[in-house]
């Protein structure tokens, strides 16, 4: 961590408070994760329509994305991180108010709903809103500030508040939920996003939007920009990924149920998880800036579907924390490796569109994980789904060595050598 060292004291304050609000971020959404579908559960739901709710989320983060990547580059980065934890701190006491409710029926023409769960769909949308918001956001903060040859290091570093969150949150949740109940579990998690609201009120904003740069980009709309070469196959990627994700976080707890273990054992996964996530980070990115952003997705991608193949072969504790570890071990490399390679294509007055929009295929996966894999659980089991995203995963693997760049030869050698990226857009990387 030499690099800190090297920034003025401002400067590490700045990165000191905007660490702290993304843990509030991460753990205050990551502590739900264990207890969520059970709250959903106790509302008289089935497995269908608890990923129904759960895929509410990634509703929210697709219908929000274009307007919010679009905002932090036209109004700055900080606005758009505020918008985020606003949705942490609020979503988890909207979760609340639903219990409070007599059952009661929505009437949609001829179709006809139950009103808790359509409201708690909502709610779950509203919660979406959190990640296109602030992961966009924290991670221009970040490049905007990050030199050029240290980029990679610094994203791993900043990006630790993710697995921290997910250790602390999950482990939280958990005890939460046993010792107190559901209220006092989705309190907590509120006022971990009230926190991190009153700490990015310290960060300053290094980004200055560049209204004359962005009147002369060329007028792609948000969408078409996911067609370009440079955004397509990340995307598709993260998509795939994000049915494994999805998986995990909407159908573990009832999948450990189904195997006959202790509900509590639910947080320990999701903490084997974020301590094998964070120790990669710490490795991982510096090592991107020497070696190259592809090696490393194309091991993460093996390393996901070595995952999810443990864990659709679990039936004892030892097994799912195996899984686990080797999932936090995915995770912790893709995702900053992805957010680096997106820095590396793309300029600063395009960066919260192009990080929005590879993320949109992340969304939408963990969109159609909830309710389609959902609806398979209850044919196939919790099992099921699992060996599923083991191969939705390894499809992903098989995809980027062969596309990831503009041919079959330039694929190979970026995915699996130091084969240059072609359409990064700092020379360093050209």
């Amino acid at each position: 961590m030499k690099l800190f060292s090297t920034f003025s004291p401002a400067l590490r304050s700045n990165l000191g408070f905007l660490f702290g609000s993304g843990l509030c971020f991460w753990a205050g959404l990551a502590g739900l994760l264990p207890v969520l579908p059970l709250y959903i559960e106790t509302l008289g739901a089935t497995g269908q329509e608890i990923g129904f709710v759960m895929a509410s989320f990634a509703i929210g983060l697709l219908v929000a994305r274009p307007t919010l990547s679009r905002l932090a580059d036209e109004q700055g980065r900080k606005l758009v991180l505020l918008v985020g934890l606003f949705a942490i701190a609020g979503a988890p006491f909207c979760y609340l108010l639903v219990d409070r409710l007599a059952p009661f029926t929505w009437t949609l023409g001829t179709v006809q709903l139950d009103g808790r769960l359509a409201l708690m769909g909502l709610f779950r949308a509203f919660h979406g809103i959190s990640i296109a918001a602030y992961v966009t956001a924290y991670s221009a903060l970040i490049v905007d500030i990050a030199p050029p040859a240290h980029r990679g290091e610094l994203i791993g570093y900043m990006s630790l508040v993710n697995p921290l969150g997910l250790a602390l949150g999950p482990a939280l949740g958990s005890y939460l939920l046993d010792w107190v109940g559901f209220t006092v579990a989705f309190a907590v998690m509120g006022s971990l996003g009230v926190l991190g609201l009153l700490l990015s009120g310290f960060i300053r904003e290094t980004y200055e939007p560049d209204l004359a740069a962005l009147k002369k980009q060329p007028p792609q709309l948000f969408w078409q920009l996911l067609l370009t070469p440079r955004i397509r196959i990340p995307a598709i990627i993260l998509f795939l990924v994000g049915l494994a994700f999805g998986t995990i976080s909407t159908f573990t707890p009832l999948y450990v149920r189904e195997v006959g273990l202790e509900l509590s054992f639910v947080g320990f996964i999701y903490t084997a998880s974020a301590i094998a996530s964070f120790g990669i980070r710490l490795l991982s990115g510096r090592a991107s800036d020497r070696y190259g952003r592809g090696r490393f997705i194309s091991l993460s991608l093996l390393l996901y579907s070595l995952a999810m193949i443990i864990l659709w072969s679990a039936s004892s504790a030892p097994i799912f924390l195996l899984g686990g570890l080797v999932q936090g071990t995915a995770a912790g490399m893709l995702i900053p490796m992805i957010a680096a390679l997106m820095a590396d294509r793309s300029a600063a007055t395009e960066r919260g569109r192009i990080f929005g929009l590879c993320m949109v295929g992340f969304d939408l996966g963990i969109a159609l994980a909830g309710p389609v894999l959902g609806t398979l659980a209850d044919t196939i089991g919790y099992r099921g789904v699992f060996g599923l995203s083991a191969l939705m995963t390894a499809l992903g693997f098989v995809i980027f060595v062969t596309s990831s760049s503009k041919d079959m030869r330039h694929s190979l050698r970026f995915a699996l050598s130091q084969g240059r990226d072609v359409y990064a857009v700092d020379p360093r990387f050209d």
